[in-house]
């Protein structure tokens, strides 16, 4: 309860919205214990008194009856009705989406028609017409409000359940033997509950405004019985000369359906997963920097990243995920970056170029050198020209990063017509002539597919093009081989090499396989736990790994035609780098471990082009 309220009070429109509706509801609650006159007693001597006077903090109305008293006990009975009414339509209506989620085919067809019928008619008019055949009355209105609302309910409910109905979870409960009532008690509901009490939450503002309207036209409460709306229909002919009759219970319903509404929107941001991790926040066009201690000087590198610190600030805690790497790239050279996942690899890929989301990314610390420009803390512009014509990136999932609705050909041109002033016809000459390059076969006919009409090796190479499509003189490649056969993976690696030779490209390439490392790089670089723990050349670094972390990485990789071998497994799990143990982070999971290890921060050390970040490397360098 703790976790969802910090959560709901993060956001300060929800928070207030919860503190007004929560000093609503208290008074409220609490008047009947109050020193107030009756709500019903009329005094047609002290009528149209006005606010403040003597004994009548808000003045009186037509009969003299105290509006401070009518207001309070009115404002429990509206609360209350839009309540009762919000959990009707959610019980029916949530009970009707899930049965014709459920079972679909003609059930589903037969009683979604029926609630398309109800749609059909505007909810006003329908609630007049329920009313008007069951009489006026406080609770026919209720049960109007509530079936007018229940469509509503049934459609969101019955799109979720759908969507869940033919999950894995559902199918292996029917295996088991589990009957129809039970699957959508024990299976479905716990998990469309979530959303029904989301559109709960963001349907009482608006069914307590539906009951006050029917008792503003004389179709709710009754008198002397008194509600907000009622109060509001008696307040009309006084509103020119009387007004404080009507603003009265008319600031009270602005409250009351304001402050349920923003804290809807709250309840909605706690219960989600995904806006309570920020994943749907809208991000920054580029990262926050909040860079702290001096700035590193300029190298000769093509691409230097220097001593480059990101992390993720999440409510008080703060996840380093990279903490202090250092790399260099040249022309023509590729630099291959291996870690287990959550090491910290693509984090520093994307810092490179400020594509780390903010919020919740920060880059704290370090400088990014491209050609001697540092590019931490750049205006917007000069990154927004840089990013995809000097710097490029092919992501590791081709089928997520091209537009689904856009043919593979004019993506290619976008991109090239993003920095470079060409006409359609030839941007599109230039896209096939892409294609051409990364061996796409009859290009002329697979510029027009769309990315669901290729093969994922095909894909994998329209991303490649799309990185070479203005020259580059770096690539940052992100695992772009993980989700390809052997096959394809050797043709892409192929690919890569030979625009690496031909074009004089830097490739900065993350992956965790290091067959395609020995195949393809010139230099290693090993992240654990955002750090760099050892690198050096390939080679080298294949051959007789120093850091324990690397040569048991090594060491989980199978070899052909080696024999049989044990595949040891490193032990436990990296650690959660918001709570990193002190000295060497690799420590507990190390065999070779000793006190020294944990008493201080150990450096990246070594001579020539080898370095470790170890007190007791393998071998000494």
């Amino acid at each position: 309860m703790t976790v969802f309220l910090g959560l709901l009070f993060r956001n300060r429109l929800a928070a207030i919205g919860a503190v007004v509706f929560s000093i609503i509801l208290v008074s409220v609650l609490i008047a009947p214990l109050l020193p107030l006159q009756d709500p019903d007693a009329t005094a047609t001597a002290d009528r149209f008194q006005r606010p403040f006077t003597e004994g009548h903090l808000l003045g009186t109305d037509h009969l003299g009856r105290d509006l401070l008293s009518r207001l309070l006990h009115g404002t429990r009975l509206s609360l209350g009705v839009g309540v009762l009414a919000a959990v009707a339509a959610a019980t029916i209506g949530s009970a009707v989406g899930i049965v014709a989620g459920y079972f679909g085919g003609r059930i589903d067809n037969l009683i979604m028609r029926g609630v398309d019928m109800l749609m059909a008619f505007p909810y006003i008019l329908l609630a007049l017409a329920i009313v008007a055949a069951l009489g006026p009355g406080l609770m026919n209105a209720l049960i109007a409000v509530a079936a007018v609302n229940v469509p509503f309910f049934a459609r969101n409910i019955r799109g979720v359940t759908v969507g869940l109905a033919g999950r894995e979870f559902i199918d292996a409960a029917r295996l088991a033997g589990m009957g129809h009532a039970r699957i959508i008690l024990t299976e479905l509901l716990p998990n469309v509950l979530p959303v029904i009490i989301i559109a709960m939450s963001t349907t009482v503002g608006w069914m307590i405004l539906e009951t006050a309207g029917l008792s503003f036209l004389g179709l709710g409460s009754q008198p002397p019985q008194a509600d907000l709306g009622s109060m509001l229909g008696e307040a009309r002919s006084a509103l020119i000369s009387h007004p404080h009759t009507s603003i009265v219970p008319g600031i009270m319903i602005f409250l009351i359906v304001m402050s349920i509404n923003l804290l809807g929107d709250g309840v909605r941001d706690a219960l989600d997963p995904r806006l309570r991790s920020g994943a749907l926040s809208r991000p920054r066009a580029m990262t926050l920097v909040d860079r702290k201690g001096a700035v590193p000087t300029a190298t000769t590198d093509l691409l230097a990243i220097q001593d480059l610190h990101t992390q993720f600030h999440v409510g008080r805690r703060i996840y380093r995920a990279v903490g202090g790497v250092s790399l260099s790239v040249q022309p023509g050279e590729c630099l291959g970056l291996v870690g287990e996942s959550g090491s910290g690899k693509s984090v520093t890929a994307l810092s490179v170029m400020g594509l780390v989301a903010s919020p919740p990314g920060v880059i704290a610390g370090g400088a990014v050198r491209f050609q001697g420009e540092d590019l931490i803390g750049a205006r917007y512009e000069r990154l927004r020209r840089m990013r995809g014509d000097r710097v490029a990136y092919i992501f590791q999932d081709p089928l997520s990063t091209l537009h689904p609705l856009y043919r593979v050909g004019t993506q290619l041109a976008e991109a090239i017509q993003a920095h470079h002033r060409l006409s359609r016809t030839e941007a599109r000459t230039r896209a096939l002539a892409l294609l051409k390059d990364v061996r796409i076969p009859n290009p002329e006919a697979r510029i027009d597919n769309y990315p669901h009409e290729m093969s994922g090796g095909m894909r994998q190479r329209i991303g490649i093009a799309m990185a070479l499509a203005n020259e580059p003189d770096v690539i940052i490649a992100d695992e772009p081989t993980t989700a390809l056969d052997v096959t394809v993976q050797a043709q892409i690696l192929a690919l890569l090499d030979d625009l690496r030779r031909d074009r004089g490209l830097a490739i900065i390439f993350i992956t965790h396989d290091f067959g395609v490392v020995a195949q393809l790089c010139d230099r290693i670089a090993v992240m654990y736990a955002g750090r760099i723990v050892e690198q050096g050349p390939t080679r080298a670094v294949l051959d007789a790994p120093a850091h324990p972390y690397t040569k048991r990485l090594i060491a989980c990789v199978p070899e052909l035609g080696g024999g049989q071998r044990a595949l040891a497994a490193i032990p436990g799990l990296p650690p959660v780098v918001d709570d990193l143990p002190p000295g060497c982070v690799f420590a507990p999971r190390c065999d070779k471990a000793r006190q020294g290890c944990r008493d201080g921060e150990i450096t990246l050390a070594g001579s020539g082009p080898r370095a470790v970040r170890c007190l007791y490397p393998e071998e000494v360098i």
